[in-house]
Parts: structure tokens; C-alpha cells; sequence
């Protein structure tokens, strides 16, 4: 007897197909929702998200450009560093030596030379560390005459104040083997590194003073009275052309000094090589010979006369 079979379930493969339909539908949908919300961002969202952004530059640029506060905190800062400038390292004042014309130790322009002074104290009193200045050189009448008009040819033009930094500060941060030494800035106004010779002066007709070794010797003298010819310790230091004046004159200053005195000479930027430049010329051949020339020719003259 044919029986039949009362199972509602369709059968399997028509199962199958009706749930990969719906699971295609399902995914057509879901691809439809991302597809509607992407534009529906793209034209709102986006909109929304750039005038944000471009609110917030504005403010970031108009706050970083505002002239008024970054003049204040410029000058805030400013401030701050020249008061704390100014305590740590109060200004010295300049010293023109007594006496100068009366015994030809002048700068270019016949004005006295000078120096600034700080005095030592506890471990240091016994100690002293000079600094000679630099400022190039003048290797004609014309470049000595413009020089005589500036600080580097007169005491006139010269800063009464200076502060002392460096090797000559004295705070202890800064400069911890020197910060208590007696301190001593010699200034340079013979524009050729303490060298110059009196005599030279005949072939001048612009009535400039070559005196840079009776500078030195005067200054020297002078310092000397005031506790360097007791100093235990003792460094000559110079920059450039001071540097050079360093070179000079380190064998006379040793002599100043008792043999158990530790003395020292350092020379800061004061080796000039002997070399051609970029031009294939020996640039400061020349120009070296054109300052002794000019300032120290006496003393080069006699010398080569006794090789004759």
C-alpha cells in the first residue's frame, strides 16, 4: 500500500537554494546600507568635518601669529636674561691708565689706553687671569686713520661698562676654574696686537700713534701694583688679534713672575697658516707684512742692517 509521507520540511536541495537566496539578499542589503552611509558621510559628515578643522587652524594660527604675545614673551624673556645677566655677571668698569701721554703710551689717536678690573676673592685672591682683547689689524694709514675713530683706536670710543663672560665670568657654573680669580680685560686700541713701534711713526703724516708695546709695558706696570706681581698663579689669554698680543708677549710675562709661580699663556684663534687661499695667493703673507711694515718697520730695519 503506497503510503505517503506527512514531513512538511521541502527537501534538502530546495532548502539549500532558498538559503543561499536570502543570504545573497542579505548581503545585496547590507552593501546597499554601506553604499547609502558612505555618501550620506561624503556629503554631510565631510562637509561638517573640514569647516571644524579649518575653525581650529584659524584660532592655532591667529594665537601663533598674535604680535602682541609673542612680543610679550619675547620680551619677557629678554628681560629675564638681562637681569639675570646682570646679577651673575655685574658690569665692570673701565680703567684708563694715569700718566699715559706723559710717557707715549697712547692708543692710534693719542687717547689713553684702558682696562677693566675685577678683584679676586677666598681661593682665588692669589690668582690672576688676564684676557687681552681682539679687532683684526690696520695694515695702511688710510684703514689705521678709520680705525683711530672707533673703540679699537681710542679710548674715547670705548664702552666705560663691559660684562665679563666667559673665561672672565664669575659665576661658578659658567667658569669653574677661573669664577674667583682677579680678572683683568685688556682693551686693544693699536691695531697691531700690542706690537707697535714709536719709531715708525716718521713715515706717518696722518699723526696716528704706534705704541702697542709701551701699552703693554704701562698696563702691565700699573696691574703689577695692584697684586699681579704677587700672584701665585697666572694665565695670559687673548682672542684673534689678542690672541696674537698672547703669542708676543707670553715669554715676558713669564719673566714677571718667581719660578714656583705657575703662569700660563693661552692663545684663542691666533694661528694663522701660512697658506694660499682659494685665489692661490698668500692673502695673509701680505697682509701681515703690510702691519709690520707700517707699525714695527724700525725694528725690522735695524735687524736686517746688521745681516748686511
Amino acid at each position: 500500500m503506497l503510503q505517503l509521507s506527512l514531513d512538511p520540511s521541502p527537501p534538502i536541495s530546495t532548502r539549500f537554494f532558498s538559503e543561499l537566496f536570502i543570504i545573497e539578499e542579505e548581503e545585496m542589503a547590507n552593501r546597499e546600507s554601506s553604499s547609502i552611509w558612505s555618501r550620506k558621510w561624503g556629503k554631510k559628515d565631510y562637509g561638517t568635518i573640514a569647516v571644524a578643522a579649518f575653525t581650529i587652524l584659524s584660532f592655532a594660527l591667529l594665537f601663533t601669529l598674535d604680535p602682541s604675545s609673542s612680543s610679550s614673551s619675547s620680551s619677557s624673556y629678554s628681560s629675564s636674561s638681562t637681569n639675570n645677566n646682570k646679577v651673575n655677571n655685574p658690569l665692570v668698569k673701565l680703567t684708563l691708565l694715569p700718566n699715559a701721554k706723559l710717557t707715549g703710551a697712547v692708543c692710534l689717536d693719542g687717547s689713553s689706553p684702558g682696562f677693566h678690573f675685577q678683584k679676586g676673592f677666598g681661593s682665588g685672591s692669589d690668582s690672576w687671569v688676564l684676557h687681552i682683547e681682539g679687532g683684526g689689524w690696520c695694515d695702511s694709514i688710510e684703514s689705521c686713520s678709520s680705525r683711530q675713530l672707533t673703540a679699537l683706536g681710542s679710548s674715547e670710543a670705548m664702552d666705560h661698562e663691559v660684562p665679563f663672560s666667559g673665561i672672565l665670568s664669575q659665576v661658578a657654573s659658567q667658569n669653574p676654574d677661573f669664577f674667583n680669580w682677579n680678572k683683568v680685560k685688556i682693551r686693544y686700541c693699536d691695531g697691531a696686537s700690542l706690537s707697535g713701534n714709536p719709531e715708525s711713526e716718521f713715515q706717518n703724516e696722518a699723526k696716528l700713534f704706534f705704541r702697542g708695546r709701551l701699552i703693554w709695558k704701562a698696563i702691565i706696570d700699573e696691574i703689577s701694583t695692584m697684586g699681579l706681581a704677587n700672584a701665585k698663579q697666572a694665565l695670559l689669554s687673548g682672542c684673534s688679534a689678542g690672541g696674537l698680543a698672547t703669542l708676543i708677549h707670553c715669554d715676558d710675562f713669564r719673566e714677571l713672575f718667581p719660578k714656583n709661580a705657575n703662569v700660563k699663556c693661552l692663545a684663542d684663534a691666533a694661528f694663522f697658516l701660512d697658506e694660499k687661499d682659494v685665489s692661490g695667493n698668500y692673502t695673509m703673507r701680505s697682509f701681515y707684512s703690510d702691519v709690520v711694515h707700517l707699525q714695527v718697520f724700525i725694528l725690522f730695519s735695524v735687524f736686517e742692517s746688521f745681516l748686511c
